[in-house]
């Protein structure tokens, strides 16, 4: 696997992000302006077809993501890590676990996809898979799952960056990858230190849907609740977010 991976920091602490559906290695927005750099090492990875990867081809699947995580770290020389997942990515670091639990730290889960999968009806099934062809429906999803409340300057700008940096073959893929991967017996009952970060705004992955998928799947699993955010908390409330994760992995590695 090339390395196209991100890598800020230089810290003890090594972390491993990866992405949700709209999203792409560089395209954490401001939260990297509030991280810890001397204590945590974050490598920040590309999927296949996203990022600096376009055009790499498939299989564009949640568990070739997390082949790639492995392969990632095994090239920087990570034994142990810590995994932060966003929305999609919020599946794939559960596979990552499910692959290689004795590798893995702790789990931070922002607005995450539980391991199950996301149930849609026929409308939203339709509404989402319009997206890979249609920028309006992405426009439209991400004002939607970030409750119709925020400019329309980042809106657009979310939707041209996600454009910019994926094939439209991996976009379309990843859909049924994240929505329809389902492997909870994989995971369930892990014991390691889990945080999910549910946004107050978000109506799909939001704090009722964290406490029925992720809390009853990790015992060890607590849940915080970013006031005036809704699916893009390292956009819309970096440095809150950037605070309550670094203060939960301290906590669980020093543990």
């Amino acid at each position: 696997m090339p390395n196209t991976a991100q890598i800020i920091g230089s810290g003890p602490h090594k972390v491993i992000c990866l992405n949700g559906w709209f999203g792409h290695a560089r395209g954490w927005g401001p939260l990297l302006h509030s991280l810890d750099t001397r204590h945590f090492s974050y490598a920040f990875m590309d999927y296949r077809g996203y990022g600096a990867r376009r055009g790499s081809g498939g299989p564009y699947t949640v568990a070739q993501i997390a082949h790639d995580t492995l392969a990632l770290a095994d090239h920087l020389g990570w034994q142990r890590f810590s995994l932060v997942g966003h929305s999609m990515g919020g599946g794939a670091i559960q596979h990552v676990l499910a692959d290689a639990p004795d590798r893995v730290q702790a789990l931070v889960g922002i607005t995450p996809v539980p391991a199950g999968g996301v149930p849609f009806d026929e409308a939203g099934w339709a509404f989402f898979s319009s997206a890979a062809h249609d920028a309006a429906a992405r426009k439209g999803i991400i004002d939607l799952t970030t409750g119709n409340r925020l400019t329309e300057v980042w809106l657009d700008a979310m939707v041209k960056s996600s454009l910019t940096h994926s094939d439209v073959e991996a976009f379309d893929a990843y859909l049924t990858a994240w929505a329809k991967t389902a492997f909870v017996e994989r995971i369930q009952g892990q014991t390691l230190p889990v945080l999910v970060v549910a946004g107050e705004h978000d109506p799909a992955l939001g704090a009722e849907t964290c406490k029925a998928t992720w809390l009853q799947h990790y015992p060890n699993a607590r849940l915080e609740v970013m006031a005036n955010a809704g699916h893009y908390p390292m956009d819309e409330t970096p440095v809150a977010l950037a605070t309550v994760m670094e203060k939960f992995l301290r906590t669980a590695l020093a543990a």
